[in-house]
């Protein structure tokens, strides 16, 4: 019998802001989630199966870029 070759997934890095990673972390408590990781991969998942292959309109990240800009994330 051939070696069945496994499909290994890989992973990179994501930053977001301590706040909103403690915020995470403390709302995955009691839940199935295992890390903060975990549980952000299943929560964009859902947000691409749901929309497809572009989550948001244009409407949406000019929106997404207006916030981020006022809380000081973007210049």
């Amino acid at each position: 019998m051939g070696k069945k070759k496994s499909k290994k997934t890989k992973f990179t890095t994501v930053s977001i802001p301590v706040p909103l990673f403690e915020k995470l972390k403390d709302q995955i408590e009691n839940t199935g989630f295992n890390s903060v990781s975990s549980y952000v991969g299943y929560v964009l998942r859902e947000l691409v199966s749901e929309k497809g292959e572009a989550p948001f309109t244009g409407e949406d990240e000019e929106k997404i870029r207006r916030k981020l800009q006022a809380l000081g994330y973007l210049e």
